[in-house]
This record gives structure tokens, C-alpha cells and sequence, in this order.
């Protein structure tokens, strides 16, 4: 397993998200409220929404298309809905800020 520089955590704002590619995958970056970075595939099993566009809430991302709320550290869609999602290992320098694609 190597891993690959993809951003830095200055470059996304607490609460928000940003989007990188990784061979065929576009990946969604979100930095929660304390800091911490957490990556998942950048689309809801349920109708495709870019869950980079949705709403941050906890450890949460709720799809802009239907709401739906999927668990950003385990990809797992929240009951009533099910279904899952891709997640990716992420190891941040945290004397410089780099971010780094475990793959």
C-alpha cells in the first residue's frame, strides 16, 4: 500500500467538503467541526448525488438529492435507507497540513 499526496487541510473549510479523483473514483474530502478529515466516494448508492454538495451534521453527510445520511467514518447509509458507500484511509501530516491518499 503506497500513499499519495491529494491536498492539504487548509484548502477545505470546517464543515465543508472538496473533491479529488483517484484513478477511476472521485473522492469527497470533509474536515468535521474539530479538525478531523474524512474521505468517501463521492456519490450516494441511492440516486448518484455528489454527497460533496450535501450537508455536513456530526460525523454525517445528508445527500442533496434525497436526504439521505450516510455515517462518513464507516460509509453506512442510516436507517430508514440502507445501502453503503466507499471510504478511503487518510494519514495527514499535521506539521505542514498535506493530506495523503492510503491506497
Amino acid at each position: 500500500m503506497g500513499k499519495h499526496l491529494i491536498g492539504n487541510i487548509s484548502e477545505i473549510d470546517p464543515l465543508g467538503a472538496r473533491t479529488v479523483r483517484h484513478g477511476d473514483k472521485e473522492i469527497a474530502l470533509f474536515r468535521l467541526s474539530d479538525g478531523e478529515v474524512l474521505a468517501v466516494e463521492n456519490k450516494c448508492p441511492h440516486k448518484g448525488g455528489k454527497l460533496s454538495e450535501g450537508m455536513v451534521c456530526g460525523g454525517n453527510v445528508h445527500c442533496p438529492l434525497h436526504d439521505w445520511k450516510i455515517d462518513l467514518r464507516s460509509g453506512q447509509v442510516q436507517k430508514p435507507d440502507d445501502g453503503c458507500v466507499g471510504t478511503f484511509e487518510l494519514e495527514i501530516d499535521r506539521s505542514n497540513g498535506s493530506i495523503y491518499l492510503k491506497a
